[in-house]
Order: structure tokens, then C-alpha cells, then sequence
């Protein structure tokens, strides 16, 4: 393979800059730089690259329309399969997915798909979005409950074959986690607001502050005219230590500050009268995505200092590596190595500070990393005046009303068939992360788009055996 041009990097913010305002740190390639990146693009006869991809994007086409000028063909060959195309190219782990499989990566630099992903679902935005032709109406009807990743996907691809599809959001607004979980800086309003609008104009309607498990219940949706019901609604529920002092003021969950900060619009204070108090030093335990999204939150609303507090190295952080350096770059302070035993408060019930202790790594455990071990005697008092918790989330029980025989995990996650989304409930599915736990935006993505083929392979031959097992 002869040598290639190196991977071209995307313009960003200056650290110092950006570390005090929420517009987007990356600001996306210009048309020269991309036209650039796609010239890498070795155009493979057997692209390894779409095979990396949960919703099977056929990368080789959009990348070689975008290179030969032709950017209404590089849009119709990107959202043939991807319905929200501006969102993946700025929130999926392409580096572990996609440009994991390229060729290119082999001996090189992968070529940088999900940016000119961004670019051409930008471009699309700049001149319009175009609505295609959807098929005519088959007569039946789709319930999804959710308007996160996972329902939209899923009911975009329901109403391009001619169901009438009906989304059901528990929030005032839709998108899910995509509008109150992920910060403007990284995934802007106005782009979720967007590619939602699409869904729409494919005939599909979205009823909002509609909470089913209170207003209606599953069974009450397929006994009164749906043919079927997806479980979109991933895993909103926090998860917490249960460590001493974690009821005082001054502990968030990483949901609920998120949700304060996006959704309620806190950022945008006093434009809009939602603010929230932020701690002049604040900790933040955890190190995924959520973590450094919570932590540069508080950072750009005030904060003096935010330390994240891990218990293993940085090594087994599951936030994406961009992420991490992100953080870093704008002066977050990481504590790698070290655990929360009590969170420390005054005597009006405020908190002070949290008390620390060292860890070493020793064999793994279920997850395959290695499991923390704590060092005796090494704990130490830390001063912060603000604790957010990002340890995980599960599926909020709410949608679970008087449906006992949606058999779940003992996590609380849905059970269902990881390859067609059927869960044991005869005519329910479920997919993203209320069956997998807190995951990628994609990979809710992809569950979304596998259900919504089976939904339809099923409704057209209802005959069929409902359950098998998974044969991956």
C-alpha cells in the first residue's frame, strides 16, 4: 500500500476559550478539508467499514459522491440507511466502531468517516432537508415509546414502509437523552431539533408529556388499534453509591444535573430562569461519556475547580478517548485510582467535602476490567462543595405497569432478542438501552433499525413462532 496523505484534523475551539461557553467545541470541516479526507478513501472492493457500522451506512458511496461533487447523492446514500446522520457525526465512537474496520487504519490513520458524516448531513441542513418518498399507507399502526435514538430510528424506518407510527414522549420535548443528556457543546439543540423534524415529515406523530405506565399502559396500546409496540425508552433511572452522606444538598445524579442544565435550558440562564447552583469546587465520580459531559458542564456554568474521581486507571475509562482529552485540554482534574467511602456535610446539611480512598487494580471482575481493590489506610479528606454522581443508569420502571409478563433482567433491563428486538410479550419489541443498560447513541440506533425490520417481516406474516432464542 503506497504511503497516504495523514488524516485531517477537525478545527476546535481554544481550550481556554471554550472552557467558559457552550457553543461547539469542534467546528466542522471546511468543503476543502473535506474533499481532502475523502480523497483517502481507498474506495475498497469488500468495505470492511460498513460492517463496523450498527445501522450499515454505506460509507464507500457517500464518501465517493462527497469526493466527485456530488453532495445530493452523498445525502442519499447516507440516510438510506442512517436517519439521523448530523447526530452520529458528532456522538458515535466512530474509533471503535467504523474507522475501527477501515482498511485504510491498518497501516495508517482510518479514514475520518464520522466527520464527513458531520459534514455532509450539515450541508444537507444548510440547504434544506429533503423529505424522500415514503411508501404508501399498509393500514396498520406502531406505537414507540420514546423519541430517544432507538424510537426514532425505529419509527423513521417503520414510516418509510407505510406504517402510521405514533411516538409517545414522557418529556415536553423529543430527542431523549439526545436533548436533555448531551450538552450544546457537544450535540447543539437546533441539530436534534432538525433531524426530529425529519422523522416527522415522514408522517410520523409525536405525542409529548404523554407518560405511558400512567396514561396508558402497554397492553391498553395493543388492545386499542396498534398492531405493535416498541420500548424505546432507555435507562433514565440513576444509579448511586449508598455511601454515608449522599442525601445531602449539594449531590446531584449526573441525569438530573444534565436535565437541569440542557432540557430546562440552565446554560442559557438568565435568558431563560432555570439556573442551577454550582459549587465553586466540584467532584464528579465517574469517567464515561456522562462524566466528562457533567463535569465540563460545571466547568462552563462558574465552577473554580472539577476533579473526576475513578477508581481505575485511565486506561479503563469507558468515556471516549476525544472526550478525555477534552477535559483534560480545558483544565478538568482526574484522580485516577481512587474512590468516594462518604461524602462529608455541615451541620445545615450542605456539603463540604468528600472523603477518598486509594485503590490498586487486581484481577477482573464481570466486566473484564481489572477490579478495584482498596488500600487500607489511605483515605484522605478532599474539600468540594458540589458532588454529582455518574455511575450509570437503568431503565426508569414507570413503562413496566401492570405488564408482569415483560420479563426483565435483575438489572431491570428488558429482555429481548438481540438480533430481531422481540421481547417474550407476544407483539412488543424493545431496543437501545432499556435491553443493553446505558450505551452509544448507534448502537440504540441499530437496535431501533433491526426491530423495525422485524416488525415488519412479523405483521406480514403473523403465523410465525413468536420467540427464539438469540443464534448469534
Amino acid at each position: 500500500m503506497a504511503k497516504v496523505a495523514p488524516r485531517n484534523e477537525m478545527p476546535r475551539q481554544d481550550p481556554k476559550v471554550r472552557a467558559r461557553n457552550f457553543n461547539e467545541v469542534a467546528l466542522g470541516y471546511s468543503h476543502e478539508l473535506a474533499v481532502a479526507e475523502a480523497n483517502r478513501c481507498l474506495q475498497c472492493k469488500k468495505p470492511t467499514c460498513i460492517d463496523g457500522c450498527p445501522v450499515q451506512v454505506r460509507i464507500p458511496e457517500f464518501i465517493l459522491a462527497l469526493r466527485e461533487g456530488d453532495m445530493w447523492g452523498a445525502v442519499t446514500a447516507l440516510k438510506d440507511k442512517n436517519n439521523l446522520p448530523a447526530i452520529c457525526g458528532r456522538v458515535c465512537p466512530q474509533e471503535t466502531q467504523c474507522e475501527a474496520s477501515c482498511v485504510l487504519g491498518k497501516k495508517f490513520e482510518p479514514v475520518a468517516i464520522g466527520r464527513l458524516e458531520r459534514y455532509v448531513a450539515d450541508w444537507e441542513i444548510a440547504q434544506g432537508v429533503r423529505t424522500p418518498t415514503v411508501a404508501p399507507p399498509n393500514g396498520k399502526s406502531v406505537a414507540v415509546i420514546g423519541s430517544g435514538p432507538a424510537g426514532l430510528t425505529c419509527a423513521g424506518d417503520l414510516a418509510k414502509m407505510g406504517y402510521k407510527v405514533t411516538i409517545f414522549e414522557s418529556l415536553h420535548a423529543p430527542g431523549g437523552v439526545l436533548i436533555y443528556g448531551i450538552p450544546e457543546f457537544r450535540l447543539p439543540k437546533h441539530i436534534v431539533a432538525t433531524e426530529v423534524k425529519y422523522v416527522q415529515s415522514l408522517g410520523v406523530e409525536i405525542k409529548l408529556n404523554t407518560v405511558v405506565g400512567k396514561l396508558y399502559t402497554v397492553d391498553e396500546l395493543l388492545a386499542n388499534g396498534y398492531d405493535a409496540v416498541f420500548l424505546g425508552t432507555g435507562a433514565g433511572l440513576p444509579m448511586f453509591m449508598n455511601i454515608p452522606g449522599e442525601n445531602y444538598n449539594g449531590v446531584y445524579s449526573a441525569n438530573e444535573f444534565l436535565t437541569r442544565v440542557n432540557l430546562m435550558k440552565a446554560y442559557l440562564f438568565p435568558e431563560y430562569d432555570t439556573p442551577i447552583m454550582i459549587g465553586r469546587r466540584v467532584a464528579v465520580i465517574g469517567a464515561g461519556n456522562v462524566a466528562m459531559d457533567a463535569a465540563r458542564c460545571a466547568l462552563r456554568l462558574g465552577a473554580d475547580e472539577v476533579h473526576i474521581i475513578y477508581r481505575r486507571t485511565k486506561a479503563e475509562a469507558p468515556a471516549r478517548a476525544e472526550e478525555l482529552a477534552n477535559a483534560e485540554e480545558e483544565g478538568i482534574q482526574f484522580h485516577y485510582l481512587t474512590t468516594p467511602v462518604e461524602v462529608l456535610g455541615t451541620e445545615k446539611g450542605w456539603v463540604r467535602g468528600i472523603r477518598l480512598q486509594k485503590q490498586q487494580l487486581g484481577e477482573p471482575d464481570a466486566s473484564g476490567r481489572p477490579r478495584p481493590v482498596p488500600i487500607p489506610g489511605s483515605e484522605y479528606d478532599m474539600e468540594v462543595d458540589m458532588v454529582i454522581m455518574a455511575l450509570g443508569t437503568r431503565p426508569n420502571p414507570m413503562v413496566f405497569t401492570d405488564t408482569p409478563d415483560l420479563e426483565r433482567t435483575k438489572h431491570g433491563t428488558v429482555v429481548a432478542n438481540e438480533e430481531t428486538g422481540r421481547t417474550k410479550k407476544p407483539r412488543v419489541w424493545a431496543g437501545g438501552d432499556i435491553v443493553t443498560g446505558a450505551a452509544t447513541v448507534i448502537s440504540a440506533m441499530g437496535a431501533g433499525k433491526r426491530a423495525a425490520a422485524d416488525i415488519d417481516a412479523y405483521l406480514q406474516n403473523p403465523d410465525q413462532p413468536w420467540w427464539v432464542e438469540n443464534t448469534k
